[in-house]
This record gives structure tokens, sequence and C-alpha cells, in this order.
């Protein structure tokens, strides 16, 4: 990425407010980077593994609540952790992506119209597609250089741009009804993620002559969600904004700013359930305590856009995720926000795991 990854995995110790305004908790003194890497590594290893994720030609789908989040966040953590190699389960994930990219005319699509419906298949491609050259772009600007494989990513990404309105620059995105990665409108997520994979991949891809009609395309869509779209969706593209010149005009990233400054709670975390008029499938009640999640995108989005006026909410947002780390397991707390999930599936851990992986790129990657 495009900022610093200066690492702030020592903080000094503050003192963050309650929700009752009279109660202080004291903030620990670091984040436990290896906690944290030892519960990613052990949740993609456990994903990989899973019946259900599995797919051809021995690979698996690339998931954005654990897979994504983790090939993001992982270069960082071993960066933190002074580690010479990749650890096991990534290596696994990159060299299954490099796979689907190579053979992307003869793998399946994750979800294909026969056995899903239509238009499963579009989506499958389209969703993918992001997700590869993200997860590939991060790998090559480690070494910055851009790779045979991520120039393929690329041209499978830009092959599947929508061109026609009302999605003209984004891509058709998976829709299962499950927020927030699958919903909706979640081709935002999607537009949004692709955006910073172009912005980090090394080399000055972005400035490319050959993609800036395509890019011009995915700017303007994203501009039009900056002023329309959910919270959830805008700080998305506020991140992808400071990944990828040209996104938004100055006046979207402050109005950005200041509703996500605003919508900070008083313990300085956010809640996912303010982000988004969200209503779970099962009728039961949202929670609006401040989790995991919305947490570390609030902070990953406002650093990344180094707005002055976002640097206390960002502290004390910080501050939050420190102290709700869990210190036996690494993970952060969050919650679905589909259905009240038995904690003892798999999908129950689904937004912990993203959770956990995006603070750690956060308070790695924070200034």
């Amino acid at each position: 990425m495009r900022h610093s990854l200066a690492l702030l995995l020592a903080v000094s110790t503050t003192a963050i407010a309650c929700d009752s305004a009279a109660a202080q908790v004291a903030r620990p003194a670091e984040w436990d980077a290896r906690a944290a890497a030892s519960y990613l590594d052990g949740r993609m290893s456990a994903w990989l593994e899973w019946p259900n994720a599995a797919r051809d030609h021995g690979t698996a789908c690339v998931s954005c609540h654990t897979t994504l989040p983790y090939a993001l966040a992982r270069p960082s953590l071993r960066r933190a952790l002074s580690e010479t190699a990749r650890a096991t389960p990534e290596g696994v994930v990159l060299e299954q992506v490099t796979t689907r990219v190579r053979l992307w005319r003869d793998v399946e699509p994750y979800y294909p119209d026969q056995t899903r419906g239509l238009p499963k298949t579009s989506e499958s491609r389209g969703t993918e597609a992001v997700l590869n050259a993200l997860i590939l772009a991060t790998r090559d600007a480690e070494v910055g250089a851009m790779s045979d494989d991520l120039r393929l990513a690329f041209a499978n990404l830009w092959a599947l741009q929508m061109r026609r309105e009302p999605f003209a620059g984004g891509w058709a995105w998976l829709e299962f009804g499950l927020e927030p990665w699958e919903g909706p409108r979640s081709s935002y997520f999607g537009a949004a993620l692709a955006a910073i994979a172009i912005g980090t991949a090394p080399g000055g891809y972005a400035a490319e002559p050959e993609i800036q009609e395509q890019l011009a395309l995915l700017r303007e869509y994203l501009r039009k969600g900056a002023d329309g779209e959910s919270l959830f969706n805008r700080l998305m593209i506020l991140w992808a904004s400071s990944e990828l010149d040209g996104v938004l005009a100055e006046a979207q990233r402050r109005t950005i700013v200041t509703a996500a400054v605003g919508a900070q709670k008083p313990d300085g975390g956010w809640s996912l359930s303010a982000l988004a008029p969200w209503q779970r499938i099962d009728d039961s009640t949202l929670d609006d305590a401040s989790d995991g999640y919305a947490t570390a995108l609030a902070v990953l989005a406002l650093q990344q856009a180094g707005e002055p006026e976002a640097a206390a909410a960002i502290e004390r947002g910080r501050a939050w995720l420190i102290a709700s780390q869990d210190s036996e397991t690494g993970a952060l707390p969050a919650a679905s926000i589909n259905r009240n999930r038995d904690p003892a599936t798999e999908p129950a851990k689904f937004m912990a795991d993203a959770a956990t992986a995006l603070a750690s790129l956060a308070l790695a990657d924070g200034r």
C-alpha cells in the first residue's frame, strides 16, 4: 500500500471512555501480533480444509471473510514478527490463487449457474477476478515488481468490468442476501477492492495508458457510491481513495470522514449495526455494541485517509482494538449481522476472522 507500513505494535498506556461516561478502561501496552497471527493461521488452515470451501483443481473458495482479510494482513504480521518465510497457510493460499488465475478458462466458477441458478456464474467470475487481483497485488507489492501472474489476473478482471448502467465501472458480485460482503449493494465493496488492488500493484500499474479508460469508469462508479451508499460502503470507498488517486473529490472525502468520526461510540469503537440498515434473516435483534470488524475497518480507512480531524478518533479506535483482543485466542469479537449464530459452528467464526485480520492490518499500517 502507498502509505507507510510503520508498525504500531507498541503504544502508550491511556484510557478510553466506556458507555457510562464515568467508567474508564486502561489501555494495554501493545497489540499481541503473535497471538493474532496464530489465530489467523489456524483459521486459514481450517478454512482450506473445510469441505464446504473446496473447489475444483484442488483449490478452495477465496472467501471475503477469512481468505481475503488473511491474505491482506499476514504480510504485515510477518514483518512485525520478523518472520523470514511465509506461514504455511499463506503459501497455500497464494499457490491456489495462482493456479486459478493460470487456469482461468478451465476452472469452474465458485457457484455455477447449473447448480446455483442464474446469474451465479457471472457473479462468481466477477467476484473471484477482483479477489485474485488484490491478493496477488499484495504479494507483488512486497517485492516491488509486477509478476506475469498479476498481469494475467488484471486481464481477467478488466475483461469482466461492467459497461452498462447502473453498474458501469463495477463488477458482477456474489449476492446471497448475506451482509456485509454478499448483499444487494455489495458491488461497491467489490469495486473498492478492485481500486485497492490497482493502487497496490507495484511498478506504476495505475498509470499505464492501456487501462485508463477502464479506470475512468471505475472511478466514476465509486464516486456515485460515495454520495448515496451506506457508511459501510463509503468507508470502503474512502479506503480505496487512499490507494488510487482520483476516486473521490476532496469534499466527498471530508464528508465520509466526518460521518465516520460521528459514528464512533463513546467507548472508542464502532458498531457494524450502525454502518448500514442491516436486518437479520432470522429477525433476531442486532447488537449495537462496538465490534471488532466495524472498528478495524473504520480505523484502517481513517488512517489511510490521513485527515487531521480524525486523529483523535483513530487513537481511541486503536485503543479499543488493543483492549478488546482476546488474551487467550488472539481474536477480536465480532458477530454475524445475518443471524444469531451458534458460536460452536464454523460460520459463527467468520466475522472474528475478518475483524482480527483487519485489526492486525490497521495496527501495523497506521502512522
